[in-house]
């Protein structure tokens, strides 16, 4: 009876050891169900990207980095690690005045790993200036995550103006939406008329407070509609309905690139609640003036300047 009870504990401990119904096995498949959950499970990693955000937030007793290109490498190595357990990751521009104000208004102590984390977390659901990590160096990342961010900017500061210019008072028509619809027109006919090719649009507002950039890559094939990124879309509109609001001096310029051809540039000014082509000799003017001088520069090596075309849109009275 000893001996067979001896084989029995003898048999347990190498069923435990094989991933059996033993303490050993449940253990090691609980940890394997967990590294499967792990890749399921989203990382938002929070970046200072320049010096003067990483200087800010060093009177914290507890963030205990003192040199911004060392705190990056680390970062970068992170970043690399979390990439091989297979989770998903995505880096959020950490502003640290921001930061202070929200742990203000939440009354969590600002010098503490957590409240850093759980800022970070808010970064991710609040629409802040977030970038999937894909592999990319941090070289790479933080130039993405500043455009992200300006972009972002950008398009609140455009979507404020249009909805603080509110209805018309002879007619009731909301005035930034009936802009939004004429700028989404003339994005429509810009993108028709353009034709296949790979295209770059660049919307430049001035505005009283700001100066407003959009730019949006099309890519329109032979046959087919043509790809575009939503958001860089609606950033577009936004941008060019608020310089059609605001009777602003802006404009459109387009770039074509295509197969075997030199590069295409057109024009447009902003005129009477729409886009008027610019000749080829404005256009011309207007990529080779510099615009802080005066001076005049070099035209580019490769490139046609060419009039813009017209869009087909008539004027309009949008009661402003």
């Amino acid at each position: 009876m000893a001996h067979t009870n001896r084989k029995h504990h003898r048999n347990n401990r190498r069923i435990g050891r094989t991933g059996g119904t033993g303490p050993a096995g449940t253990s090691r498949r609980a940890r394997s169900e967990r590294r499967v959950l792990r890749r399921e499970v989203p990382c938002t990693v929070g970046l200072l990207a320049d010096e003067q955000d990483f200087g800010a937030m060093r009177r914290y007793r507890t963030f205990t980095f003192d040199d911004h290109r060392k705190y990056l490498r680390q970062i970068d190595g992170l970043l690399r690690s979390l990439a091989t357990e297979g989770a998903h990751t995505a880096v959020a521009l950490f502003d640290p005045e921001e930061f202070a104000e929200y742990c203000a208004e939440t009354g969590l102590d600002p010098d503490t790993e957590t409240s850093r984390a759980r800022f970070t977390a808010r970064i991710a659901v609040t629409g802040g200036a977030v970038v999937p990590y894909t592999g990319q160096s941090v070289g790479r990342l933080v130039p993405e995550l500043v455009n992200t961010a300006v972009r972002r900017a950008t398009w609140e500061y455009a979507t404020m103006v249009l909805a603080d210019l509110g209805e018309c008072a002879d007619c009731g028509v909301d005035i930034g939406r009936a802009s939004f619809d004429r700028a989404s027109r003339h994005l429509t006919q810009l993108i028709e008329r353009a034709g296949p090719g790979t295209h770059h649009l660049v919307c430049s507002i001035p505005t009283p407070d700001e100066q407003l950039l959009a730019a949006l890559h099309v890519e329109r094939p032979d046959t087919g509609p043509a790809r575009l990124d939503a958001s860089e879309s609606a950033e577009f509109v936004t941008v060019l309905a608020a310089g059609i609001a605001l009777d602003s001096h802006g404009g459109v310029v387009l770039r074509t690139t295509g197969p075997d051809a030199p590069d295409r540039l057109h024009g447009w000014r902003l005129r009477n609640s729409g886009l008027a082509p610019l000749s080829e000799g404005q256009v011309f003017s207007a990529y080779c003036t510099d615009a802080d001088t005066g001076e005049p520069l070099s035209p580019e090596p490769g490139v046609e300047y060419r009039a813009g075309f017209d869009l087909g849109i008539e004027d309009a009275d949008l009661h402003r």
